[in-house]
Parts: C-alpha cells; structure tokens; sequence
C-alpha cells in the first residue's frame, strides 16, 4: 500500500461524510420542492431524485433503484482498482478518482437507505434552472473534470528521452 494511491482514500471518505451531513441538514431544515433564496442564481432546493443524472429514469417504475445501485458498486470497485493501480507521484489521477469515488458512494448511500438522492442545491443559468444536486454530485463532476483536463495537459511524469 505504500506505493499506491489508496492513501488518498481519505478524500473519497471526507466527501462521503460531508455529502451525508448536508442531505440531513437539508432534510432537516428546508421544505421539500421549496425554492430557499440564497443569492442571485443560487437556491437551496430540496427535493427527490429516484433516477440518475438529470433525473434520467426517474419515472421508470422502482427496477431503476437496483439497477443504478449494482452500476454503481460494480463501477465504484472499477475506481478502487483504478486508484490502486496509481502510482502515488500521480496524485492529479488518484484525486480525481477519489473525488468521483465518494461522489458515488455518497449517492449510493441514499439509493440503497432512501430508494432515492437527495439533492439540495440549485443554481440558475440566467432565467433556467440547472437540475437540483448535492456535494456527491459536484465531488463526481469536479473529479471526471480534473480527470479529462488532466489527460489532456498530458502525462504528470516527465517523459524518458530516448535517443
């Protein structure tokens, strides 16, 4: 383990415990389908998602709760695997994946507890509303974020010359 980036699972436990502790807050404190004013562009928005990114099968009947949970475990060990295989110099890769690592574990969570995600948090592009999401939701979209981006800027190891 010395040489991997399973160190760095902290993260992905740091995200899990600040995603569950805002949806209980957000339970706890906002009415449900009630817009909350915070500022221009951003409201607190409690409501329900029983399907997956942008509500997608959320009106499909309850099969989707278990088919997004299996998805989701079976892809979460994908990412566990990954982050192990992570040489520990690459910590742009290994954030990225806990970051997206947490995310899911945090939504999963709710899916398998709940039957459904809470989501809380609403911004506005001008006049539209972006779908409603949580901090599991932004760990998994800044995470895929840096993960593309990185492999873009290119390798975080220099490369050997080769004459």
């Amino acid at each position: 383990m010395p040489d991997s980036s399973l160190r760095l699972l902290w993260i992905s436990a740091l995200v899990i415990v600040l995603d569950q502790i805002t949806k209980a807050l957000a339970q706890a404190w906002l009415p449900l389908h009630q817009l909350v004013d915070v500022i221009p562009g951003f409201d607190w928005y409690l409501t329900y998602n029983t399907g997956a990114a942008f509500s997608f099968l959320a009106d499909a009947g309850g099969w989707q709760r278990w088919f997004f949970t299996i998805m989701t475990i079976v892809i979460s060990a994908v990412i566990l695997f990954w982050i192990k295989q992570v040489p520990k110099d690459e910590k742009i890769t290994a954030v990225s994946l806990c970051l997206i690592l947490g995310g899911a574990l945090g939504n999963l969570i709710d899916r398998i507890y709940l039957g459904y995600v809470i989501d809380y948090i609403q911004v506005w592009l001008g006049s539209y509303p972006w779908p409603a999401f949580n901090i599991a939701d932004a760990a998994i979209s800044v995470g895929a974020t840096i993960l593309i981006l990185s492999s873009f800027i290119g390798s975080e190891k220099p490369a050997n010359k080769q004459s």
